[in-house]
């Protein structure tokens, strides 16, 4: 029997972020100004040509599952990859802190200019929708954030978590995923988050924080064919 995590998009857009969904029972996606995730219902040819409909011209969607990855006709590979997926392993601390900040639709600019700078994965000016952002700022400068991104029934997931180059080594990213993580267990759900799969010193991080290995997931970037 199959994770709710092990199609995570899929999942989220008929669950907590079911108001933000885009298509039908057969393929969904969320706004792409908000964030490029999308998944069809299963890999029945009536799903997959509902999925290939909600892509729009030049507009790519990130498909993002445990196992392999169904192509709707029409679409190309522009991009792939190898997550993977790693969950809390314990229930963690509210952590108040004077330095972090919850950060507001008056932020957004200056969340984008960080995420685009540091690349903590895919982010945009609407980013906000999913979920609530943290941020630590020094003179009025965010220099690092975190919040999240993908929900679903019982679980939430840690993202956009990133300090910018000049404020690294001072253990604000720590910080951050600690209270993130704290913030989802509040509300009595898991944290799960997703890293690449080559990228080793994050996973040994994440996983030094109570964070453990559940699956792989398969990253395919799709957009119409010319």
């Amino acid at each position: 029997m199959s994770h709710i995590l092990d199609r995570p998009a899929w999942n989220a857009l008929r669950t907590a972020h079911a108001n933000l969904a885009e298509g039908s029972e057969s393929a969904r996606r969320y706004p792409p100004s908000i964030v490029p995730f999308a998944a069809a219902a299963d890999d029945t040819a009536e799903s997959l040509e509902a999925l290939g409909n909600l892509a729009g011209p030049d507009e790519g969607m990130a498909l993002v599952e445990a196992g392999p990855i169904a192509i709707p006709p029409g679409l190309t590979v522009v991009a792939e990859g190898d997550l993977v997926q790693m969950v809390a392993e314990r229930r963690y601390e509210q952590l108040p802190d004077s330095r972090i900040e919850l950060l507001t639709e008056a932020d957004a600019t200056e969340m984008l200019s960080l995420a685009t700078l540091t690349k903590p994965g895919p982010f945009t000016l609407r980013a906000q929708s999913l979920g609530s952002f943290w941020g630590v700022k020094i003179d009025g400068r965010l220099v690092a954030m975190a919040g999240q991104r993908m929900r679903m029934t019982g679980f939430s997931e840690l993202s956009g978590l990133c300090t910018h180059p000049d404020f690294q080594r001072r253990g604000l990213g720590t910080l951050l995923f600690r209270f993130v993580a704290g913030e989802i267990s509040a509300r009595d759900e898991i944290a799960f988050l997703h890293a690449f799969a080559s990228n080793a010193p994050a996973i040994s991080l994440y996983n030094e924080l109570g964070f453990q290995l559940r699956t792989r997931l398969n990253l395919r970037v799709v957009k119409r064919g010319t």
